[in-house]
């Protein structure tokens, strides 16, 4: 039986996830960040709502995701979780929630919990944060893990290309992604990698891969809603396929909008009072 088959299945899981990863189905995922849109993708079928810190960027117009808080992020999952009536939701936690000391991630993971209703956590990182994954874990919150390409890092990185390319840095990607999932993840992102590598940790872990720009050998895909809708377009990576062109629709619309007001053409007579 699908996920996909509607009524039959109340809510994702992570034991879903898992089964699906175990008969070779492969996974759906997008994010969202408001009620409306994660409504839409919901009913559509979507598997994983991801609520990314990428909303610092669609949203509110940061550069990188460092700058949005745990409380901004606590807004907009709860939106997208009073939308979502099947869809596992994760929510990211935002930089400086929980690198560096366990019981600090422990407590925004809690809070994260607590007060949106969301289902996971997700982090990005590998040995560096494992005892915080570790605490998170044990306190019975289920954590996403994230690898490659870890945007919270980009300052480190200093660039956006392609990780992982060079054999000492797939050797260590290959143990992160091993020691997330003994930390007990449930499933584990992975950004931006060669494709090659992607599908070699799929096929080395028993838990969910997930990718974004890591080739089609893993266990799923994720990407950003408003990239693949067409909504924003200054983003052009090689990954990113675009479904729609809502930002010529919309920008159109707006246009007529404009042009009837000002022709006095709306609201006409049908469309008044």
């Amino acid at each position: 039986m699908s996920v996909h088959s509607g009524s039959e299945i109340k809510r994702v899981t992570t034991h879903t996830l898992q089964e699906l990863k175990n008969k070779g189905e492969k996974i759906s995922m997008l994010t969202a960040y408001d009620y409306s849109l994660a409504k839409l993708i919901d009913a559509a079928g979507i598997e994983v709502i991801l609520v990314g810190d990428s909303a610092s960027n669609v949203m509110a117009g940061h550069e990188t995701t460092l700058p949005i808080t745990l409380d901004q992020m606590i807004y907009h999952a709860s939106a997208v979780v009073r939308a979502a009536k099947r869809a596992l939701v994760v929510v990211d936690m935002p930089f400086g929630s929980y690198q560096g000391d366990s019981l600090e991630a422990l407590r925004s993971a809690i809070r994260i919990m607590k007060e949106t209703g969301g289902h996971a956590v997700k982090v990005e990182g590998g040995a560096e944060i494992a005892d915080c994954i570790c605490k998170i874990v044990s306190a019975g919150v289920p954590v996403m893990g994230h690898l490659g390409l870890t945007p919270q890092s980009i300052y480190k990185f200093g660039t956006y290309t392609v990780r992982a390319r060079e054999e000492a840095e797939a050797q260590k990607l290959l143990r992160d992604a091993k020691l997330l999932q003994e930390c007990g993840c449930f499933a584990i992102v992975l950004e931006k990698i060669p494709a090659k590598l992607a599908q070699q940790v799929a096929q080395t872990l028993q838990i969910p891969v997930i990718g974004i720009g890591a080739g089609s050998g893993v266990d799923g895909q994720v990407l950003v809603l408003h990239d693949m809708l067409g909504i924003t377009k200054e983003f052009k990576p090689r990954f990113l396929r675009r479904y729609a062109d809502l930002h010529t629709i919309i920008t159109e619309a707006v246009s007529r909008y404009i042009e009837d007001v000002k022709n006095i053409d709306f609201p006409n007579e049908k469309e008044s009072y």
